[in-house]
């Protein structure tokens, strides 16, 4: 993934609060009515009601995460499931951190 579109994709509060809400799914949504863990990740339905958006726009949203490296979906039945990609997130500050940094000073 290019860097310039995964900055692209944090240029939204909205897609940035989501990226929050997802590092600790249990503190910030309730527990899934079907009894599922949030090992698979946050039903989209949830993700949706807390950010008080449309489901449309939701979908747009985290595709967008999604593209750009910072979510896995994982579809259960009629549902989506989101959680972050912890490994390609830690990939992305790695990079961001090269291309702003000499010799570990900040540019």
């Amino acid at each position: 993934m290019d860097i310039k579109n995964q900055l692209k994709a944090l240029n939204n509060s909205a897609r940035m609060q989501i990226l929050e809400w997802l590092k600790k799914p249990d503190a910030n949504f309730p527990p899934h009515e079907s009894g599922l863990t949030f090992e698979n990740g946050v039903c989209v339905a949830y993700i949706q009601e807390k950010a008080g958006i449309s489901q449309s726009t939701t979908s747009q949203y985290m595709s967008i995460l999604h593209q750009a490296g910072f979510v896995l979906p994982t579809r259960i039945g009629k549902w989506t499931y989101y959680k972050r990609d912890e490994e390609k997130i830690s990939q992305f500050m790695q990079a961001l951190n090269g291309i702003m940094t000499i010799s570990g000073e900040i540019k």
